[in-house]
């Protein structure tokens, strides 16, 4: 297993794409099946900012629940990995299936020539086993999200567009009433550390694997959709018993989306359930906008961040 403890302090940070770049759309997990339209809106979006795009090939191959096989949504990933000329590598959608490709990829050319990694939900597998290689990535948007309506993620897009080139990224939320200060009790309270992440499916997942994240010192974030409470606790608990809230300076709550009902009722909040889950010592905050609603802001993983709380108001700036 990697020992995420030698994960530098500081990660290395893929130049941030400009105008006349080339931006890979790939494919990692879930099959494609009729989304040509939604894809060719992605790449015009891409385009309007100057980039020029390629596509995988195998991208719209039907691999049963997968957007192809194992070994051709790797060799596509692959190609873009070793391709110098590629600044980005945006994943078309989640779903599942990257977890499958991880280990068959080889990121020998990537660490000598870093991109940007981006999208969400399944694709925490790859923000998880990058970062233990010392490379930020973005998670934010993926090409499918553009079947909403544009007015629906106007600051979706914007957001994501900010972290692909390189502008101040900063966010203003106001504060839950479910907030958990920690141990701190100044009016205002500031921390810092590396954002790390992303779905907790998938951070449950990695655990045990050279995937895994050491969480020490850094701000956690966390999104989930179509679980059922009882699970959400036992990755939770998981997490916990693999150290991830030991040391962890805060906790970050995005979306838990589409709760499932269970014939036992849990009793509790969703928000409850995680506090319950989390040593009380630890800074948990609620609400931030990213996962699987309209609203998924973008976060770069592996960045330096100031968390900034109070009664009224969370601040998270980008280093």
């Amino acid at each position: 297993m990697v020992n995420s403890q030698e994960v530098p302090v500081k990660l290395i940070q893929p130049p941030t794409l400009k105008k006349g770049d080339t931006i890979a759309i790939v494919a990692p997990a879930g099959i494609l099946k009729n989304k040509v339209e939604v894809i060719e809106k992605a790449i015009a979006l891409l385009e309007s900012w100057g980039l020029q795009v390629v596509l995988g090939e195998n991208m719209f191959n039907n691999g049963k629940h997968f957007s192809g096989t194992d070994k051709e949504r790797a060799a596509d990933f692959q190609k873009a990995l070793d391709n110098p000329n590629i600044k980005a590598i945006w994943a078309a959608r989640g779903g599942y299936g990257s977890v499958r490709i991880l280990e068959t990829l080889d990121f020998s050319q990537f660490q000598t020539n870093p991109k940007w990694i981006i999208g969400y939900s399944d694709i925490t597998a790859f923000h998880n086993h990058i970062h233990n290689l010392g490379v930020e990535t973005i998670h934010a948007m993926m090409a499918t999200s553009l079947q909403n309506e544009d007015t629906e993620i106007i600051e979706t897009i914007a957001t994501f567009k900010k972290a692909l080139f390189g502008e101040e990224l900063t966010y203003e939320i106001p504060a839950s009433l479910y907030n958990r200060m920690g141990v701190l009790s100044t009016p205002i309270n500031a921390l810092k550390g590396q954002l790390v992440g992303g779905n907790l499916a998938i951070l449950a997942s990695m655990l045990g694997s050279e995937s895994q994240i050491n969480t020490d010192q850094k701000i956690l974030f966390i999104e989930e959709i179509g679980e059922y409470k009882y699970s959400i606790d036992r990755m939770l608990q998981s997490l916990k018993r693999a150290g991830y809230f030991k040391n962890v300076n805060a906790v970050i709550v995005g979306d838990i989306s589409n709760i499932k009902q269970n014939t036992t009722k849990w009793g509790s909040t969703i928000e409850e359930l995680i506090l319950e889950s989390i040593p009380e010592k630890i800074p948990v905050l609620f609400g931030f906008p990213a996962g699987h609603e309209t609203t998924n802001n973008a976060l770069i993983m592996g960045r330096n961040v100031l968390l900034e709380f109070d009664t009224t108001t969370i601040t998270i700036s980008f280093d």
